[in-house]
């Protein structure tokens, strides 16, 4: 039977921390980390999400600012409110909630976005500063560096001597959970979906991190028995189990027969998704003390 990681426990954690680090912020220097969160239209799973990261910016004791702007906003009125999220010297923290709308262009807004600001990660500085090793002034993608601490609960902070498989190599996800990888020592064999017999490549790993977007595509056979298994998928498929035109979620790994084969397992959901939110306040608080001239807190 494997350890099922409770990535709610383990977010649970990491928000104590930054409860704690953002009050001896404000008694040190009166600042207190603010985190703009920016939405363009009304997908329903995109207010969600919204609403989850502000309600938990609230309850880290941040200063929590939600600018929710109509589906057919412009280019130019969406630029102009991040430059201005930009100039203010309160918000520490800037994230525009993905996908945007289809005639916004999506990539010209996330580089606009200071990178000392970039809370998601996914401006070209901080990924450059990611694949060059410094973590010291970039700010690193939310799930990758989530789904690292999980790894690290199970295996500890040098993975000296193990192999790793991450299996998609999106710029959002894929790349960065292959460079921090790295970066702890582990020996990370990138693969996706043109990788020739990618069952045989994964069931060599000690690490296996599933993202490829493909409801339960890893199966047993594909993993190495006590593996850690890093399931980042999350598919919304038919559950006909639970009547008629119901749904569920399940990740990339199929979770009942990959279970008795690894050592420990992220279940989906409960997984990597509460370990997203906890390092988006994270960097926020990072940023926070940065600006303050203060050396940061480490997760």
């Amino acid at each position: 039977m494997a350890t099922i990681i409770n990535g709610k426990d383990v977010a649970a954690s990491v928000i104590d921390q930054i409860k704690s680090s953002t009050l001896a912020l404000e008694a040190s220097d009166g600042i207190k980390p603010g985190l703009a969160v920016v939405l363009v239209g009304a997908d329903p799973a995109s207010q969600a999400y919204v609403g989850s990261k502000s309600k938990m910016a609230k309850e880290c004791g941040f200063k929590s600012a939600q600018y929710s702007l109509p589906e057919n906003t412009t280019q130019e009125a969406l630029m102009t409110l991040v430059a201005g999220l930009n100039a203010d010297p309160s918000i520490h923290g800037i994230l525009v909630q993905l996908p945007l709308p289809k005639h916004l262009n999506s990539e010209a807004v996330i580089q606009l976005i200071l990178p000392e600001k970039d809370v998601d990660g996914l401006h070209v500085v901080n990924a450059g500063k990611l694949a060059t090793g410094d973590s010291e002034t970039g700010l690193i993608s939310c799930t990758p560096a989530g789904s690292l601490i999980l790894v690290r609960t199970i295996r500890g902070d040098d993975l000296s001597g193990l192999n790793a498989v991450v299996i998609g190599r999106s710029n959002l996800f894929g790349k960065p959970m292959g460079q921090l990888l790295l970066s702890k020592n582990a020996t990370v064999t990138m693969a996706h979906s043109r990788s020739k017999d990618l069952p045989g490549i994964c069931s060599k790993a000690d690490i296996l991190v599933a993202a490829v977007g493909r409801p339960e595509m890893v199966k047993a056979d594909w993993v190495k028995p006590g593996a850690t298994v890093i399931d980042v998928g999350i598919n919304r498929v038919p559950a006909p189990e639970k009547g008629e035109g119901k749904t569920k979620l399940v990740g990339d790994c199929d979770y009942a027969a990959c279970e008795p084969v690894a050592g420990a397992i992220t279940p989906v959901p409960g997984g990597v998704g509460p370990m997203t939110i906890a390092m988006l306040m994270a960097n926020t608080v990072i940023a926070a003390y940065r600006k303050a001239g203060k050396k940061a807190p480490s997760f």
